[in-house]
């Protein structure tokens, strides 16, 4: 299992288009990837491969989120994650 921590950095966060264009990643890798954002009053979790569970999980511009890896290819899946969310989701 790996994981990293990322800011937000699209103006939208990841409303629908952002999060389809993120969940439309996380599919084309075999391991489970999840998103986990602080929340009040504990954790936030979401499955990244899932539009509605991204939705769900109100991400705005700005919040850091940690994107969790775990399976056989995760550390090509975290790498390429990370980096869709640094170049800004297609904003």
């Amino acid at each position: 299992m790996v994981r990293e921590s990322v800011i937000i950095k699209n103006p939208t966060g990841l409303h629908l288009r952002p999060a389809g264009l993120f969940c439309k990643t996380a599919m084309q890798f075999g391991c489970k990837i999840t998103i986990e954002k602080a929340a009040r009053p504990g954790m936030v979790s979401a499955n990244a491969k899932s539009v509605l569970s991204v939705l769900g999980a109100c991400i705005k511009s700005g919040d850091e989120i940690t994107i969790v890896c775990d399976g056989e290819d995760e550390d090509d899946a975290l790498k390429e994650m990370v980096q869709i969310v640094k170049d800004g989701l297609g904003e």
